[in-house]
């Protein structure tokens, strides 16, 4: 099956993995900090509470601020942060980067994985754009740090899974995230721990640290509010820009 790619291609079984059965994170590393992005928070909070094996997270409204839940699995904890949703086009560049400087704060001193659980049939190219501008402004080095999750398309028929992998923004995501995806479809909890390990285990437990790039995207960001200001100012003086 499609969505056990990257299980087989490491060497492990294929088989359905208990949760007494295995180690997804390595010993040294007691807690596994996970940022949920995607364009629908139902689905978000539907594969946390999936992760988690219980109910945390509501599915019904959205909040408008990030949330945090906390849980265990193999007696490692788990933290989970769920964001509004950036990829919302009306999104101001105000609100888009307080959203994202509260996750950094929430997910201190720094995320493990970015799990982009993305609705095939709905994700476009401004969502690619946007999501890539989001994982810009935590880190450039975010993709390195990043799962696709592929939702169930919510109609299926022979055929149209591999079309939507071919869909040209959902393709490109995928790539840009260095292939590192599964299918939601028939999806157990162990398998997907077992992935968000592997992306730990590939930075030898290491989490991604966003504080390095924020006093340089802060600069950028006053530099370009100056400039507007200025541009404001001269505007209304009759000046010439």
């Amino acid at each position: 099956m499609l969505n056990l790619y990257f299980l087989c291609a490491s060497g492990a079984s294929a088989s359905p993995l208990r949760r007494s059965s295995f180690e997804f994170l390595p010993p040294n590393l007691s807690e596994l900090r996970v940022v949920l992005l995607g364009n629908s928070w139902s689905q978000r909070s539907s594969v946390g509470n999936f992760i988690l094996g219980e109910n945390k997270f509501s599915t019904e409204a959205e909040a408008d601020w990030c949330l945090t839940v906390r849980g265990r699995v193999k007696e490692k904890h788990i933290v989970l942060i769920n964001i509004p949703d950036l990829l919302h086009p009306n999104m101001s560049e105000y609100r888009l980067r307080r959203n994202v400087g509260t996750c950094e704060r929430l997910s201190d001193p720094g995320p493990h994985v970015f799990l982009l659980v993305l609705q095939p049939e709905d994700f476009t190219e401004e969502h690619k754009l946007k999501l890539c501008r989001v994982l810009n402004l935590f880190s450039h080095r975010s993709f390195y740090h990043s799962l696709v999750l592929i939702s169930t398309p919510r109609e299926e028929s022979p055929g149209l899974m591999e079309k939507y992998h071919q869909h040209p923004p959902l393709k490109e995501m995928i790539r840009d995230c260095h292939y590192r995806f599964l299918w939601q479809k028939d999806l157990e909890p162990a398998e997907l721990l077992t992935r968000l390990g592997q992306v730990v285990k590939e930075h030898d437990g290491d989490h991604l640290s966003c504080r390095s790039d924020r006093w340089t995207r802060l600069m950028e960001y006053e530099m370009m509010m100056f400039d507007d200001m200025m541009s404001h100012i001269l505007s209304k003086s009759g000046a010439a820009v």
